[in-house]
């Protein structure tokens, strides 16, 4: 596999962890009612929408150069 390949399989790992880890501290905070994991859903949530941004993005640029087929 190439560098380039383990990096988008990277990327799709670590959106993966970040919804669970979202998904996670909500049920924490729906069990608990302690507010702070709600904050780390949040944050959760809003890595996993920027890596998901920057994966569609890397995937597209190595497209473009042709790097990728």
């Amino acid at each position: 596999m190439s560098l380039k390949g383990f990096h988008i399989v990277f990327i799709i790992f670590s959106t993966l962890l970040a919804l669970g880890i979202g998904a996670s501290c909500i049920w924490v905070d729906l069990v608990e009612g302690a507010p702070i994991y709600l904050a780390g859903a949040i944050l959760s949530l809003a890595a996993a929408v920027v890596l998901v941004i920057y994966g569609v993005w890397f995937y597209r640029k190595m497209k473009r150069l042709r790097i990728i087929t």
